[in-house]
């Protein structure tokens, strides 16, 4: 077994420390605050995320535990995800704008949105954060929550806060979190290399 704690990814080629070394934890410290300088720099990467005619069309809603918004995110989550996204210090909702005002679709919104979550997951690692993305919530029931406009779609919630201790997980979460990390290989991802 991996140890929890160190979850370096075996890469084929080198990369940037901070990518072989963020992982998506199930386990937070549900007693610590959120670092809120880590935090903001986490989200200033968001900002600067590229983007389709530098369009922006991504917002979030930031919701620290002990809040309404928070518990109203955690409702909205599916199954085992509402077993440990408690503890996180903060859960992100990130949301595509995919028309404008005008009703003019935004044909790249959610990729530019998945970039500018991807930013924030790395610059939160390199802040001593961790992180876990989630397609598994019910995203009609953060729009109602939220009174999110139709013309926006909740895309992928974050969990963000501090590694939690590995012993007070449930042996169920502990087992995933230790299964070596893995990725299909380059040859196989690529459809052309001509």
């Amino acid at each position: 077994m991996t140890p929890i704690s160190s979850r370096t990814a075996v890469t084929e080629q080198p990369v940037l420390d901070v990518f072989a070394e963020r992982w998506s934890t199930r386990i937070f410290d549900p007693a610590a605050p959120l670092d809120e300088p880590a935090f903001a720099s986490a989200l200033e990467a968001a900002r600067w995320a590229p983007s389709a005619s530098n369009t922006q069309p991504w917002r979030a809603i930031v919701a620290r535990r002990g809040t309404a918004e928070h518990r109203a995110v955690l409702d909205a989550l599916m199954g085992f995800n509402q077993v440990w996204a408690d503890a996180a210090s903060a859960l992100v909702v990130f949301v595509a704008e995919t028309a404008r005002e005008d009703g003019e679709p935004l044909t790249w919104a959610v990729y530019d949105t998945g970039q500018a979550a991807a930013y924030f997951t790395i610059q939160a690692h390199a802040g001593g954060l961790v992180t876990h993305q989630m397609g598994g919530f019910h995203r009609d029931q953060v729009a109602a929550a939220f009174d999110i406009e139709a013309r926006f779609d909740p895309i992928s919630v974050v969990a963000v806060g501090l590694l939690g201790d590995p012993a007070g997980a449930t042996e169920a979460i502990r087992e995933r979190e230790s299964l070596p990390r893995t990725r299909r290989p380059i040859a196989e991802t690529l459809l052309v290399d001509a």
